[in-house]
């Protein structure tokens, strides 16, 4: 085939045993000195795969003491897990099967150890409210981080004694609300409370508390946070969340957002941007994204006319 284009790659592979001595390898197919890129030793002319290395350069987790014998150590600790995911389960195997003596020991084993994996109250609550916290991270599909700064804040309210008398299920709300707000990332109280075991009331006392006695930096959050979502889910085109965008930033501009929903304003932008752009979009349906009132929508859409 000489030096001709190769439309599909060959893949030839060598054994860990050759090597070069230091010599620049060449194509056995056109001549050309190979090239090794991410893993793959390649021709560049024809195209031919002459070696393709396999090894994971990930991290290893293995045990660093020289004198013992290479071990893998598990994975690394998980702030979001009361016991940091070092804890260990017995599980369900084949020796579970049947009802023979070593049966009935897994079984008393597998109780016993139930009841020993809390320590205290507190390490059985902080479990709990952990667990709540990955549900509603989960539910809103927000980040990964703000799973382990919320986990992080409950254990600081759990040493501060915010939990007593209060709910674990509002305080698990309030961590994830707190640092959403903290992120600037939208999420109103309500979307927090449909994901959560926790009411509306509960969330708003254990947010305060929060607030009050650790002294989060919680700002005001910008109606521009809530602009994309809300067109996404009333399907509405670029240009008209550009315009709506627009009329965000005239709001913010004059001094009108202190003491107003920035949900509600967003959705009032949006809706007199596809007004203008004559795009059909009601004000019960801006509302309904929005979870505000109907009469909401409209003392926004007053206001914004005002600004013209």
């Amino acid at each position: 085939m000489g030096g001709a284009k190769r439309t599909e790659r060959d893949v030839r592979t060598v054994s860990d045993g050759e090597n070069t001595n230091g010599v620049e390898r060449t194509c056995d197919e056109c001549g050309t000195t190979l090239r090794t890129e991410e893993g793959e030793t390649v021709c560049p002319d024809c195209g031919l795969v002459v070696s393709v290395d396999n090894i994971d350069h990930g991290p290893e987790w293995r045990c660093p003491d020289p004198d013992e014998n290479v071990r893998r150590t598990g994975a690394p600790m998980d702030p979001s897990r009361h016991d940091r995911g070092l804890s260990t389960r017995i599980g369900y195997g084949p020796d579970s099967d049947g009802d023979g003596p070593r049966t009935r020991q897994l079984v008393r084993m597998r109780r016993l150890h139930n009841r020993a994996r809390f320590s205290s109250k507190t390490d059985r609550n902080r479990a709990y409210g952990f667990t709540e916290i990955r549900g509603i991270v989960s539910a809103l599909s927000l980040p990964a981080s703000v799973k382990d700064q919320s986990c992080s804040l409950f254990e600081s309210a759990q040493s501060e004694d915010l939990l007593c008398g209060r709910s674990i299920e509002g305080f698990a709300a309030g961590s994830v609300y707190a640092v959403c707000r903290v992120q600037s990332i939208a999420r109103t109280i309500e979307e927090i409370v449909d994901a959560s075991h926790a009411d509306r009331d509960e969330l708003i006392v254990a947010y305060d508390a929060l607030n009050r006695d650790l002294g989060l930096p919680i700002g005001p959050i910008s109606p521009l946070e809530y602009l994309p979502r809300y067109a996404t889910e009333l399907d509405l085109e670029c240009d008209v969340e550009a315009r709506a965008r627009e009329y965000a930033t005239s709001f913010i501009e004059s001094d009108k957002l202190g003491g107003k929903n920035p949900s509600g304003v967003a959705a009032a932008c949006l809706y007199m941007a596809a007004y203008d752009l004559g795009v059909d979009v009601s004000q019960t349906t801006a509302a309904e994204v929005a979870d505000v009132s109907r009469m909401t929508i409209r003392s926004r859409i007053k206001e914004l006319k005002e600004l013209r």
